[in-house]
């Protein structure tokens, strides 16, 4: 049985001298997954004013870092914070927010069949019972270190899928992790130690040629702290081989390592961004969810 799972709250924002109140809800809910044959929480952000009987919202599907937490992009990036001011200030459309737990998985079909559960149960689940986008143009991917490992290879295997993509600080070593990477010790390339092979078969190059030669292109927001020294390369590799494939894309590189205090200062850069993509207006009335979700 779906049921509410953690909390549901609303934060007020006030903007100016008092004279307007923003208000947006984040709660978190489960359902359950058949890929993952158990039951799968996210969080979910819906922006002031939105309604299930409404038009469809674009929605942007966030995944977290190794070891993290779905709510980590509220208590520690400000993600509801951000967005309520973007879209206060008309920078960018109301979104709905999509934050699937994903333990340390690395988002791939090796622990558990992750990959498989967002796009076979997670999607059709969202785009049931909530009045969000169903078609590419209205959906969008992002992450943060492990989150953009696998928003990258989303975005490179399923370019159908997704209109943008935002990586923050993604851990997408084009060779190997370095020592220090807890893809070594995840056992998720690899059951007992590293294999640099299963790390290649999964990693975003082996995706590079199949996704050039398709003919969708997602413009891509990428991002890093200066002080992150490998990911900031990699970052910066990753920006330039889409360029020169004239795959839109930007870098921004800010002061700092790997920390929130980065991702949160890149959120509402990354956001105008990856909400850009959005063209479509909003479906027909005809087309709202079904036992939708307060």
């Amino acid at each position: 049985m779906r049921r509410f799972l953690h909390f549901a709250f609303v934060l007020l924002a006030v903007f100016g001298h008092g004279a307007s109140v923003f208000a947006s809800t984040v709660a978190s809910h489960s359902f359950r997954s058949d890929a993952l044959e158990r039951d799968w929480n996210y969080t979910i952000y819906l922006p002031t004013g939105y309604r299930a009987d409404g038009p469809r919202l674009p929605v942007l599907y966030l995944l977290h870092g190794n070891h993290g937490d779905a709510n980590d992009w509220f208590t520690q990036g400000h993600l509801q914070t951000a967005a309520d001011a973007l879209i206060e200030r008309k920078e960018i459309p109301p979104v709905v927010i999509v934050l699937p737990q994903g333990g340390t998985d690395w988002y791939v079909d090796r622990k558990e069949k992750i990959e498989t559960a967002f796009f076979d149960d997670l999607l059709p689940e969202i785009e049931t019972h909530y009045a969000v986008a169903t078609q590419r143009g209205g959906r969008m991917i992002g992450g943060v270190s492990m989150g953009g490992f696998g928003a990258l290879r989303y975005a490179l295997t399923q370019p159908d899928q997704f209109c943008g993509a935002m990586l923050l600080s993604p851990a997408i070593y084009a060779n190997e992790p370095p020592r220090a990477s807890a893809a070594r010790r995840v056992g998720v390339f690899g059951e007992r130690q590293f294999d640099p092979r299963v790390w290649h078969e999964l990693n975003y190059p082996a995706q590079w040629d199949r996704y050039m030669s398709r003919s969708y292109r997602l413009p891509m927001f990428i991002a890093s702290g200066d002080d992150d020294l490998d990911i900031q390369a990699e970052a910066s590799l990753l920006y330039t081989r889409l360029r020169l494939a004239g795959n839109p894309a930007a870098l921004r590189i800010i002061d700092g390592g790997h920390t929130w205090d980065v991702w949160s200062a890149l959120l509402p850069a990354a956001l105008k961004y990856t909400l850009g993509c959005v063209k479509s207006p909003a479906s027909p009335a005809t087309e709202h969810p079904s036992n939708q979700r307060p």
